[in-house]
């Protein structure tokens, strides 16, 4: 019986450090923690919603120096950062974040189907680095970066 016991623990040891995962690997080189917010939601409460958990977030972690955040938007929710229509709740978050240093990126494929130009949104965004916008969120969680979508 002792032996099952230990051959248990010791099966139950190894999947256990497999299943573990190193917070290191969620780092980049300059130890700030990789993080990437997700937004395609129409609802302008889940993107303020979103917005105030960037900003929370990044206080949390102890400020800009210490988190990498990107911010990926695309699809239905482009229409809520159009200059013309934002809500006013929205863009004040977005600004705060932004003044923290989040660069939000804007899927470039979204901006051809919905007719909006980078000139059209609310300043601070810019065009994602891979034209579709899913590539891009696969590319940055490739990248170790910590997957959140509100």
């Amino acid at each position: 019986m002792k032996k099952f016991m230990a051959l248990t623990i010791c099966i139950f040891m190894m999947f256990a450090s497999v299943l573990t995962v190193d917070a290191g690997d969620h780092r980049g080189p300059d130890g700030r923690l990789k993080v990437l917010y997700h937004i395609d939601s129409p609802d302008v409460k889940v993107a303020k919603y979103a917005m105030a958990l960037i900003n929370k977030h990044i206080e949390a972690e102890g400020g800009q120096d210490k988190i990498d955040l990107k911010v990926v938007v695309h699809g239905p929710a482009l229409m809520l950062f159009d200059k013309v229509d934002a809500d006013p709740g929205l863009v004040k978050k977005l600004k705060m974040a932004i003044a923290k240093g989040v660069q939000p990126e804007m899927c470039q494929v979204s901006m051809k189907l919905f007719d909006k130009p980078l000139a059209t949104l609310l300043d601070g965004f810019i065009p994602t680095v891979h034209p579709v916008a899913v590539k891009r969120i696969a590319d940055l969680q490739e990248e170790g970066y910590l997957y959140i979508k509100p």
